[in-house]
């Protein structure tokens, strides 16, 4: 079953991907196996995962949610999924992220 997460990192950023065994990838993310991105800011912790029917769904997850405000991604880990409309409004400040 594929899946989406958002680990974050020690520096408090966010990295998001997907993958078909979750427990493979966050342990390769711990290892420094995982994306470069992610070697350089271990270690990391689980934030956010999502199962989905076919990678096809999970790749274009992740690819939106790559493209999100840290906001966004905050409120979708809070599971504030009311916020999440409000927060793709054009012209809001980046500088409240």
């Amino acid at each position: 079953m594929p899946f989406v997460y958002i680990l974050e990192c020690r520096d408090k950023s966010f990295y998001v991907g997907s993958t078909w065994d979750l427990e493979r990838r966050l342990s390769e993310h711990q290892e420094g196996l995982g994306a470069a991105y992610t070697r350089r800011r271990r270690p990391v912790r689980l934030r956010w995962h999502a199962a989905y029917d076919s990678i096809a769904e999970a790749y274009a997850m992740e690819k939106r949610v790559q493209g999100w405000s840290r906001a966004k991604r905050i409120a979708l880990i809070e599971g504030r999924f009311d916020d999440l409309p409000g927060l793709s409004r054009r012209g809001q400040s980046r500088a409240t992220e």
